[in-house]
């Protein structure tokens, strides 16, 4: 029998994370290893683990990630859209509220701006012009 769970997709910068959350106490997967291994900085945990506080869920789901692109930074925030995503799928009515009010519903639209032709090398720098 297939287990049920609640798939979700999210996106920051260039992470992008596919999620499936299940109900149980198993350990949390990112990439077939284990969170804290893949995400060894504490302030990345935390970043991921906090819709679990908010909503008062820490040991009822688990999740299995897989993430690509990026850097662990934006791969913590992709992920933990993606986790606030699921929980507002598994109940609606009692989550989106407090994770909506917390900010975790929306996505962090900032990204590196191109660089431009023309510049030196950086988006906004000009060219040095010389004095005589």
């Amino acid at each position: 029998m297939a287990k049920k769970y609640y798939y979700t997709k999210s996106k920051r910068r260039s992470a992008i994370c596919n999620i499936k959350m299940f109900r149980g106490k198993v350990k949390s997967t990112v990439n077939g290893k284990k969170l804290s291994t893949y995400f060894p900085l504490k302030l990345q945990l935390v970043n991921v683990n906090l819709p679990f506080e908010l909503t008062q869920t820490e040991e009822k789901f688990y999740f299995e990630a897989k993430i690509s692109g990026g850097g662990k930074s934006g791969q913590s925030d992709a992920l933990r859209l993606a986790v606030s995503k699921a929980l507002v799928l598994h109940d609606e009515e009692k989550f989106r509220p407090i994770l909506k009010k917390a900010g975790l519903l929306t996505t962090d639209a900032r990204v590196r701006e191109r660089r431009k032709v023309g510049t030196g090398g950086k988006a906004r720098r000009g060219k040095q012009s010389p004095r005589r």
